[in-house]
């Protein structure tokens, strides 16, 4: 029998958390999911960070199971536009298809998508390469843009002593030598249950907090909204292998909480707080948790664990490989203006940010020529 699609545009927030059993059994069979799509994460995100009234879920069924999900709001500023749920806090954005049901999938996906934008623009943001929403781009009929997003880093998922391996032979030894002092402290880690993730959580963050005072920090993750998605997003998601939380002890003391995100193509290390008194006691942190996380990443067979967005120095200590996300921008004809505005706004921020670099590069140099 010819498979039957159908479309349905949610904007009702009840109905948005009783969706959680079907978008499951979808997130399960659409292989490029991230735990950013995952319904425990998103609805959760919702709950803090959702404006009432602009809700968007785009679900395609074919019969009575749900092949598809594009979960968007919709934003007035800086241009009226349908964006991906998640947020700043959410690393990747995407939609859901079905593995199986692609093709029918995702066009009718697609034509949902262009009936939902009507005078507004669909800014997908942070869509890691080979992400399901590529497949609405390559499809979509209007004027398109693909532009450069955040860049994350990423290592193969291989146990530690391979990517201690890739390390030039000076280094690979300072490093094997931090893995020694490690276990000469008696630093233990362990996973911790479900139940007790909640209060696991709220110490990560307490940590977090700790291990940044005094310097400049990410200031949402010290917002009460945060810690609230935190810990009712990673509980269930913990549940269902999409997460794990890992605790590490010093002289019996909680000294380092870590949360690392899990889905079938890769492990990320999401969010992690340490006391200052693992380096007073001469503990690499960076060691202990790449430790773990590289622990987590081979034991599902995943291909990459990714350091998740940010180009920081110290990451790149371990020789990663740089994975640029995509924004894709899609319109419909009437809509046009808004795709140029919105490309032209991309182009200016980093002719800026390229103009703050230099400016702070000639600093150091006029700086350095008079001392």
């Amino acid at each position: 029998m010819k498979p039957t699609f159908t479309t349905e545009l949610v904007t009702d927030e009840q109905a948005f958390a009783a969706l959680a059993p079907a978008w499951g059994r979808l997130y399960q069979r659409c292989a490029t999911a991230t735990p950013f799509q995952s319904h425990a994460w998103l609805h959760s995100w919702w709950l803090s960070y959702g404006t009432r009234g602009r809700l968007r879920l785009l679900l395609v069924r074919d019969g009575g199971d749900l092949v598809a999900v594009a979960p968007l709001t919709a934003v007035r500023r800086p241009l009226p536009a349908l964006v991906p749920l998640g947020g700043a806090i959410s690393d990747y954005g995407d939609v859901l298809v079905d593995d199986e049901r692609g093709e029918h999938a995702v066009a009718a996906l697609t034509e949902g998508l262009a009936a939902a934008a009507r005078t507004a623009l669909i800014d997908f943001r942070e869509v890691r390469p080979g992400g399901a929403v590529e497949q609405v781009y390559e499809r979509w009929r209007g004027p398109r843009r693909r532009v450069s997003d955040s860049v994350c880093l990423e290592l193969p998922a291989v146990p530690m002593e391979e990517l201690v391996a890739r390390l030039p032979s000076a280094k690979a030894q300072r490093v094997r030598a931090k893995l020694r002092k490690l276990t000469a402290l008696g630093v233990e880690r362990q996973a911790v249950c479900p139940e007790e993730v909640d209060s696991a959580l709220r110490r990560l963050l307490e940590l977090h907090q700790l291990q940044w005072q005094g310097r400049k920090v990410t200031g949402e993750h010290l917002r009460a909204r945060f810690c609230e998605h935190l810990v009712r997003s990673v509980g269930p998601m913990v549940r269902s292998g999409d997460a794990v939380v890992t605790e590490f002890r010093l002289d019996d003391d909680v000294v380092a909480v870590d949360l690392t995100l899990l889905s079938r193509r890769l492990a990320g290390g999401y969010l992690y707080g340490a006391h200052p008194r693992l380096r007073e006691r001469k503990a690499d942190v960076a060691v202990m948790l790449l430790d773990a996380c590289a622990e987590h990443s081979r034991n599902e067979g995943r291909a990459a664990l990714s350091l998740l967005r940010g180009n920081e120095p110290y990451k790149h200590h371990w020789r990663p490989e740089p994975v640029v996300n995509q924004r894709l921008l899609l319109a419909r004809r009437r809509t046009a203006p808004l795709l140029s505005a919105a490309v032209c706004d991309v182009a200016a921020r980093r002719r800026g940010k390229e103009l703050l670099l230099r400016l702070e590069q000639r600093r150091e140099r006029d700086g350095g020529g008079r001392s």
